[in-house]
């Protein structure tokens, strides 16, 4: 298959013929020779309530993981990391010493082991989970923007870049979030970011074509609005992001919660999302029976205009599913495409997260990211937007986020 198949074959991969990607491994390259990693981490913990996220993501660039069901060895090294806050049930000193990796007192000293110059070949920031204070819009302030910038503090002085991946959003702060972006330009080295869910299993399998014309588009998620908004919305955007003439950012954008939710919906203005909702939530068993409106616990509704004049609706329906949904009208076609990506049960634990490794190292390995930043640049700042909105209690015109670019052919997604 194109894209993920691309990616796995690129890396020496053996297909079966099972109708899926299954392969076996040619025998790995020694530790000596993989690309070394700094991981940089807010924290690392696992105590079964909490994986954290520097656990699902660096925990399998140190034992293995699991892309399209092929049981891949690490292809890169971990040795050194750097971790902000160490609560009392830290993993990263015991992993540490099973793995013979560093852990350093600074981001600097991460980077450059110990020495005075640059001495790793690609840099991990996991800039989620940890104790850190919520601002008056109800914003995390997890320090990704201030994590980099000690990176690149290192990048300036050494005259020398490596790449560089960045979990989640970018930032809280749209101006912090651009900023980032900014420096991978000014200084040319590769950046890529974002969740695990655009690499995801999606069931029903489902790759948008591209060039595809759409005339509306919604996706659905769960959890709090911050952390999972993120997810619901890059959900959304890796779709849309294909549609003919390729992204050129957001117009506006507007927060609705409560029974504004189903007012909206229920519109002139929201109807067209009504079809959309109801395909969106029947791809998932996690959908409980009746109206969202009956089960939903503090509904959520980020309404988004494109500046292409799309209209794209992201609900938020905690008590009715649990699930990261996508459904959208195409022109010519009578009913809507849906999917559900990931989080199905009976399938390997936390799979969206082989996925995202995958494209990891992928990216560390070559120096060639697999999705262009930009996803992740205009996601950061719709939801930033969206907060606003919601701090002000109106629809907030973007004209900052007229962010253009091209969603590449191949899509990454995991096929079992």
């Amino acid at each position: 298959m194109q894209n993920y198949h691309a990616a796995l074959t690129r890396r020496q991969l053996l297909t079966a013929g099972t109708g899926l990607l299954g392969a076996s491994l040619v025998k790995p390259q020694s530790s000596s020779k993989k690309k070394t990693v700094a991981a940089i981490v807010t924290m690392y913990t696992d105590d079964r309530s909490l994986k954290s996220r520097a656990s699902v993501i660096v925990g399998r660039m140190l034992e293995g993981y699991s892309p399209n069901n092929v049981q891949t060895e690490p292809r890169t090294h971990v040795v050194s990391m750097y971790t902000d806050q160490v609560p009392a049930n830290d993993l990263s000193r015991g992993l540490a010493e099973k793995h013979q990796f560093k852990i350093y007192p600074t981001v600097g000293e991460a980077l450059c082991l110990g020495g005075d110059k640059l001495a790793v070949d690609a840099v991990l920031i996991v800039g989620e989970h940890g104790n850190y204070p919520r601002n008056e819009k109800g914003q995390k302030l997890y320090p990704r923007y201030e994590l980099m910038e000690q990176v690149v503090d290192v990048f300036h002085r050494d005259r020398r870049v490596v790449p560089v991946f960045s979990d989640k959003h970018l930032s809280y702060s749209w101006w912090k979030a651009e900023r980032m972006v900014a420096w991978s330009k000014e200084l040319k080295f590769p950046l890529m970011a974002g969740s695990s869910i655009p690499v995801t299993v999606r069931v029903p399998k489902l790759e948008v074509p591209y060039d595809a014309e759409f005339e509306n588009a919604l996706a659905v998620g769960y959890g709090d609005v911050d952390a999972y908004g993120f997810h619901t919305l890059e959900t959304l955007q890796c779709m849309v992001e294909r549609r003919k003439g390729g992204e050129k950012g957001v117009a506006s954008v507007q927060m609705l919660e409560g029974e504004d939710v189903w007012k909206w919906r229920d519109s002139a203005e929201g109807s067209w999302s009504i079809p959309l909702l109801r395909a969106a939530l029947a791809t998932t068993p996690k959908t409980k029976p009746g109206n969202p409106e009956q089960n939903a616990v503090k509904p959520v509704l980020f309404l988004l205009e494109y500046r292409d004049r799309l209209q794209a609706a992201v609900y938020l329906l905690n008590g009715h599913t649990s699930g990261f949904l996508f459904s959208g009208k195409l022109k010519g076609k009578a009913d809507p495409v849906a999917t559900h990506c990931g989080f199905l049960e009976g399938g390997r634990p936390l799979v969206h997260f082989d996925g995202l490794v995958h494209c990891i190292e992928e990216m560390f390995i070559t120096g060639q990211p697999l999705y262009p930043v930009e996803r992740t640049l205009l996601t950061s700042g719709v939801l930033s937007f969206l907060f606003e909105s919601r701090y002000q209690k109106k629809r907030i015109q973007t004209p900052d986020l007229k962010i253009a670019y091209r969603a590449p052919r191949d899509t990454y997604f995991q096929r079992a």
